[in-house]
């Protein structure tokens, strides 16, 4: 007995270990990287600032169509994941061998779907997998995989010859991440973890401030996401210098991880407003770039400040309609990814026109009005939890 609970303890672990490595892939590897690499994209596909931005929304649209599916298949979290990992690598791999804006762009676009196929089908993979007593540091576990995808892309882009074969090494690491989790899970455990069949969606009415929130905290971050390294570039600062910076941004993102105990204690609107308070801090910070030491660390605090805020979007969709996580998790973080859609096209067009500068100033204000979404109860009351199937 004894032998067989041990068996399923390091199942649960390698389950949340192999999640944890598909979000880094599909996330840091995969979606975010684009920002990474649009410098070494740019010198080898002429692309404008104001079109670097356009395939940023491109790529972000298909993400929400990645996570409409797991809002309507919050059931079939295996058909997500196999959909994350085909999409994800198969993207990446056309980006790598990309000659042309005709190819790259439809291959970036195509790559981001993985990312918003692989969150809700996580959410409910590991919902039914582990103990209700852990499942919550799980999901905050899994959903921090976006630090190491991170820190991982930086690593790649100062070892390896060129930006196409970084593309190339994430299509194989997130496939492998993505079996891993298909092996490691058991479709017949825990069922009533997984979301009712649809129904009406007067449930989505619960959500209201944590998906405005979610949108503005998109908007503000993109410009980050898609500018942070080409602004350090253009400002001064070394190529190899500014991977650095970014791999900060993977550092703070995995430091979530340490963090989530306590901000799990925490009301999650509260955490909220705390992560994304942080997030406007750093953006602010970066807009005009100092010493490098200082760029580093804001990148450090942004990335750790977004990785918690997207895992208290989870908790507080979990709080607020209990019976439908994945389903709820794929609606708020729909929301935050068009966010970034507006926001990367935006900022893109503010930067041909006033500068970068003047646009991470603006991101950080709109990123205020996401914290205050924590904290307007007055203004935007929440509504009561969504318990029953029913609803």
């Amino acid at each position: 007995m004894k032998r067989s609970l041990s068996f399923e303890v390091d199942r649960e672990l390698a389950l949340v270990v192999a999640g944890t490595c598909l979000i880094a892939g599909t996330y840091g590897l995969v979606r975010l990287a684009y920002g990474l690499f649009l410098p070494d994209i740019q010198a080898s596909v002429p692309m404008s600032s104001a079109a670097a931005g356009q395939v940023s929304s491109g790529a972000s649209a298909a993400y929400c169509v990645g996570a409409l599916a797991g809002l309507v298949a919050g059931g079939r979290p295996r058909l997500l994941v196999l959909g994350a990992v085909a999409t994800a690598a198969a993207g990446s791999i056309a980006m790598a061998v990309a000659t042309t804006t005709t190819v790259l762009v439809p291959s970036a676009v195509l790559a981001s779907a993985g990312a918003g196929l692989a969150s809700p089908g996580l959410v409910a993979v590991v919902g039914r997998n582990l103990s209700a007593a852990r499942v919550g540091r799980a999901q905050a576990t899994v959903n921090a995989g976006t630090g190491p995808g991170l820190v991982v892309a930086g690593l790649l882009a100062l070892l390896l010859p060129d930006w196409r074969v970084g593309f190339a090494t994430s299509a194989v690491l997130t496939a492998t991440a993505g079996a891993a989790v298909l092996l490691l899970d058991r479709p017949g455990r825990t069922p009533a973890q997984v979301d009712p069949p649809p129904s009406s969606g007067r449930w989505l009415a619960a959500l209201l401030r944590p998906a405005v929130g979610a949108f503005l905290l998109g908007a503000a971050s993109a410009t980050v996401w898609t500018y942070g390294r080409a602004h350090l570039v253009s400002s001064g600062t070394s190529d190899s210098a500014s991977v650095l910076a970014w791999i900060a941004l993977g550092v703070g993102g995995t430091a979530t991880v340490l963090t989530a105990p306590a901000l799990a204690r925490r009301p999650a609107p509260r955490a909220w407003l705390v992560t994304t308070g942080a997030v406007a801090l750093a953006i602010a910070v970066l807009a005009i770039p100092g010493p490098l030491p200082v760029a580093v660390l804001a990148c450090g605090v942004f990335g750790w400040a977004f990785v918690a805020a997207s895992s208290a979007l989870i908790a507080w969709t979990a709080e607020l309609v209990p019976l439908r996580a994945a389903s709820g998790t794929a609606a708020v973080f729909i929301a935050l990814v068009l966010g970034q859609a507006a926001g990367s096209s935006a900022a893109g067009s503010l930067a041909d026109l006033a500068g970068l500068p003047v646009t991470f100033l603006l991101a950080a204000a709109v990123c205020v009005l996401a914290a205050g979404c924590g904290g307007l109860r007055s203004v935007l009351p929440a509504l009561p939890k969504v318990s029953s199937v029913g609803r």
